[in-house]
């Protein structure tokens, strides 16, 4: 009943949150401070559905090194999309028409952070973490990664390639970056950096939910494989090689850290559940 729960107190969370921003499309400073007071809301309220379930303190939420795992993790995403960029602008497929608009990046800094925060918490923070602890590291990567991709399958332009470009990317990346720290932030930080690049810099299309207008006006031609197409870069090849660099350095990391989990058999899975009841 704990992954219900958690599931329900955080989706409610960002439910009322999306609906908000919602209301206000268009209006970007209104997007900023409800996107950004979505994010932060929804921490507390994992935290304490976590100690009203499971009956310990979340320290997959610690306060402390909190800023500055985030900040890195935000570096390394945008680091990571920019690279993906790059390479597709050096084939000549990515061309940067002009200026874009300030107020629409300062709007998508307060969506992405909503989606940030909420996604990472629903499935790292409650479905990879619970799913973990029954089936193992790996187990539980593959099917939270399959079902992140899935997930996307209803965006506008969304493409069976494009699914799975995200259950490999963002499932494998952000997963491999929460069990290497086994703290959030990380993971939180990269989604940002990411999806804040892709929209709010580069003002491209972010898993085929439509055209973003954020710093540069830009635009893309050529290969579906190179550009990603209607579903945006993440569908491109270069994302898929970055991301998986990126999971393999994250999952060794977690290797020498002794952070990669075994499958329980079913004696310890009962063990594990006796003491959450206790």
């Amino acid at each position: 009943m704990r992954l219900v729960w958690q599931l329900l107190a955080v989706a409610a969370v960002a439910f009322i949150g999306s609906q908000a921003v919602a209301a206000v499309d268009g209006n970007s400073w209104l997007t900023l401070l409800l996107g950004l007071l979505s994010a932060v809301l929804t921490v507390p309220v994992y935290r304490w559905v976590v100690r009203r379930t499971e009956h310990r303190p979340p320290a997959e939420l610690a306060t402390r090194g909190a800023w500055s795992a985030t900040v890195r993790g935000t570096l390394i995403g945008a680091a990571a999309f920019g690279a993906v960029i790059a390479n597709i602008a050096f084939l000549g497929d990515f061309h940067i028409d002009g200026r874009g608009s300030v107020t629409g990046a300062i709007g998508l800094v307060g969506f992405m952070a909503a989606a940030a925060v909420t996604e990472e918490l629903l499935f790292r923070g409650v479905l990879f973490r619970i799913a973990e602890e029954r089936v193992g590291t790996w187990w539980a990567l593959t099917a939270t990664g399959v079902l992140f991709g899935l997930s996307h399958l209803a965006n506008e332009h969304a493409t069976v390639w494009g699914a799975l470009a995200i259950a490999v990317e963002a499932g494998g990346m952000l997963t491999a970056a929460y069990v290497a720290t086994r703290s959030l932030w990380l993971p939180i930080g990269l989604h940002f950096g990411w999806n804040f690049a892709e929209s709010g810099v580069f003002s491209t299309e972010v898993s085929g939910n439509g055209a973003t207008h954020g710093l540069l006006d830009s635009s893309t031609s050529g290969s579906a494989l190179v550009t990603g197409g209607s579903f945006g870069p993440e569908a491109s090849l270069y994302s898929v090689l970055f991301c998986v660099l990126l999971t393999a350095a994250l999952l060794g990391l977690a290797h020498r850290r002794g952070r990669l989990l075994p499958r329980r058999n079913r004696a310890e899975r009962a063990a594990a559940t006796a003491t959450l009841a206790q």
